[in-house]
């Protein structure tokens, strides 16, 4: 993400993958043009709210609101690149990725081969805060080969232009916090309230959404054989995905999600 707006550049990949240890800096000949990337890039895609919800709220159990202040909280915790606890957060989600190569410093060109833009992390996290980075190391320790897939682009006939991973799962935070409306005080869409059932029986149920999220915005990639010009319209699929299954009445728990299915641990 670059000082500009919210934007990403779309990484190329080479035969079936770059090579461990190596990062491609595209020459100014096959430069890509930047798409819209985090928050306004992304408000047609999240600011899409029902015309029978636009008016409704739902009432809360007292359970349920705790936990939703409690995951409100979060929310609000912007990444502080100064935070030792950020720092050492930041330095477990490399360890987790790339387990056999030592990280040489939290900026450095290294960062570019998980699909940051830059050599700087801190500078991707606007959009999505420290939860962003919660998610992102939720997703590596609970489903590591799910997330070595995504991570490594193992999986299907890959565009030449792939997403970039890490910034991708920003936006999948950003996503998911606007489709079930957790800012506001009280949800106000069906899928909002219905998601704070689950929220109130498991404490992680907005980080094990995103695993299922973010694995379902890949299938949904490889099936639409898209490139980094259709992301946005992944990302719309993708949602409308979700919130449909969220609603599906035989649904008890995230687990039972037809796309849960598709993680592996």
């Amino acid at each position: 993400m670059d000082d500009r707006e919210g934007s990403f550049v779309a990484v190329r990949r080479i035969s079936q993958g770059l090579e461990r240890g190596t990062v491609y800096n595209p020459s100014s000949a096959e430069a890509v043009p930047s798409a819209a990337w985090l928050g306004r890039g992304l408000s047609c895609v999240c600011a899409q709210r029902r015309d029978s919800d636009a008016n409704s709220t739902f009432d809360l159990t007292p359970a349920q609101e705790e936990c939703l202040q409690s995951l409100q909280s979060r929310i609000d915790v912007a990444y502080d690149s100064t935070i030792p606890l950020h720092q050492e957060a930041l330095r477990e989600l490399w360890k987790l990725a790339f387990p056999e190569e030592e990280l040489h410093g939290l900026i450095s060109e290294q960062w570019k081969e998980m699909g940051w833009q830059g050599k700087d992390p801190s500078t991707d996290f606007r959009g999505g805060g420290f939860i962003s980075l919660e998610n992102l190391l939720y997703f590596a320790r609970n489903f590591q080969k799910s997330f070595q897939d995504l991570l490594r682009k193992q999986v299907g006939d890959r565009s030449v232009w792939e997403y970039p991973f890490a910034v991708a799962g920003i936006n999948l935070t950003f996503m998911l916090i606007q489709m079930l409306d957790l800012e506001a005080v009280k949800p106000r869409t069906i899928v909002g309230a219905t998601f704070l059932k689950f929220l109130s029986e498991n404490e992680y149920a907005f980080d094990l959404l995103y695993c299922i999220a973010f694995k379902l915005m890949d299938q949904q990639w490889l099936s639409m054989r898209a490139s980094y010009m259709e992301f946005n319209t992944v990302m719309k699929s993708t949602r409308r995905q979700l919130e449909r299954e969220l609603m599906l009445e035989d649904i008890m728990h995230l687990e039972d999600l037809p796309s849960y299915a598709l993680l592996t641990q």
